[in-house]
């Protein structure tokens, strides 16, 4: 496996955590937990910042046109964008539905 190989794999490791706390967080509104909901969210807001800053630096890498720094497409690098896309949504549609429940509280 190539570094660029292995860094896309540990883009994904960050990226799906934050998708499963953010279902976590849904959940826990949804019984009432507000703390905990919050408390998941920004568990889940630190892993897709630390796989966000991993693509910022293989955007940066390719844009200084360094031949050695390029990362190679590969299914493995899509794989993990994927992954870093779908935790965006879900974190950002997570955010909302948390927001609508806890009205429903007040």
């Amino acid at each position: 496996m190539s570094a660029t190989a292995a860094a896309a794999a540990a883009k994904r490791g960050e990226a799906a955590p934050a998708r499963s706390k953010a279902l976590e967080a849904i959940q826990a509104a949804r019984k009432g937990n507000f703390e905990q909901a919050d408390a998941l969210m920004a568990q889940a807001q630190q892993s897709m910042h630390l796989a966000h800053n991993f693509q910022t630096e293989l955007i940066q890498a390719e844009m200084r046109e360094d031949e050695s720094e390029k990362a190679e497409l590969s299914l493995l690098m899509v794989h993990g964008q994927d992954h870093l896309m779908d935790g965006m949504v879900v974190y950002d549609l997570a955010s909302e539905i948390i927001e609508i429940l806890r009205e429903r509280k007040l």
